[in-house]
């Protein structure tokens, strides 16, 4: 081949070489723009929160309570919920009943009866009662029938056992957690006697046992019921105490359990519930705010007694039942 044709064919090879490598190149600078804007959104739209499944539920102070007071006053003031509160809204009423003697109140529906935090909130976006008593914040269902929350007190949750059982220990938070979803199944396994634990939980309507199951078992879910693992069908405090017996466990609001002859409350993580100082101060692992429940646009008597139970005699109230004042 003559030097002139070499030279014609080894321009055309780097030609065709610069060619390919410019278009590989092209192509990836076309194929890394179309990637970027993806790559960089999906975080943005991964980030966003489903609203429909966060509760953000309104919670109102003694100091923001601006409600809408247009409705006309009932002619019984209808309150209903948490068996928790009985003894508080039982009090407070008789002392209300002094500030407002026109109104009469009444707590629990049909019968005088309350029947649990759930159903407290049910009967008042139903319209059933002016007030709810709840010892759980509100889920979002509830926040956007319109339920505004007004916390009352502050609570502990007191973790009991039978007078009579030989444990007289105490748990670590994970150990009631491993108990109440199946792990731990003997007294043995925590330093009791060689027996097995009759687990006993709170009915489903009951605002203890929603709490519970969120500051205990972080949101999961209890043991499945078998023959030592006992739900109630209602939710009721003096029953499950006597059902306790010396090999059960169960909880209760401290409160209604403090002063009982036939269970022991057990310390957890070495505090007691009793100790309102350490409650206070959050060392005390399961505790929990009470609240009065609204609809947005409600009576002046609904408001007035809210404002009776934040007020100086109604924080009194609260405190000399065992429950922690808010102000």
């Amino acid at each position: 081949m003559s030097q002139g044709k070499e030279t014609t064919v080894l321009v055309l090879s780097l030609l065709v070489t610069a060619g390919i490598a410019g278009g590989g190149y092209w192509f990836f600078l076309q194929q890394k723009s179309a990637v970027v804007p993806a790559t960089t959104a999906t975080p943005a739209t991964t980030a966003t929160p489903d609203s429909s499944s966060q509760p953000t539920p309104p919670v109102l102070t003694s100091a923001n309570l601006n409600l809408d007071t247009s409705l006309p006053n009932p002619s019984v003031l209808g309150i209903d919920g948490s068996t928790a509160m009985v003894a508080l809204v039982k009090d407070l009423r008789n002392a209300y009943s002094q500030v407002n003697p026109n109104i009469p109140t009444t707590y629990g529906i049909p019968d005088g009866s309350p029947g649990g935090s759930n159903q407290g909130l049910k009967n008042l976006i139903d319209g059933n009662i002016s007030i709810a008593a709840t010892s759980r914040p509100l889920k979002a269902a509830e926040a956007q029938a319109g339920i505004q929350l007004v916390p009352i007190a502050k609570d502990a949750i007191a973790v009991v056992v039978g007078i009579n059982n030989p444990f007289k220990g105490n748990l670590t938070k994970e150990q009631l957690r491993d108990i109440y979803q199946g792990k731990i199944t003997n007294w043995s396994q925590v330093g009791g006697a060689n027996q097995p634990i009759r687990v006993i939980n709170r009915a489903t309507t009951s605002g203890t046992r929603e709490a519970f199951q969120d500051i205990v078992l972080l949101g999961q879910g209890f043991a499945p019921d078998s023959p030592n693992f006992i739900t109630w069908k209602q939710d009721e405090t003096t029953a499950i105490l006597r059902d306790i017996g010396d090999s059960g466990i169960s909880y209760a609001t401290v409160s209604q359990v403090e002063k009982q002859e036939i269970v022991r409350i057990i310390a957890i993580d070495g505090v007691l519930p009793t100790d309102v100082n350490a409650v206070k101060a959050g060392k005390y692992a399961i505790s929990r705010s009470l609240f009065l429940g609204v609809k947005k646009i409600t009576s002046p008597v609904s408001k007035q007694f809210i404002e009776f139970a934040l007020s100086p005699q109604g924080q009194q109230i609260a405190q000399r039942l065992g429950f922690i004042s808010v102000q």
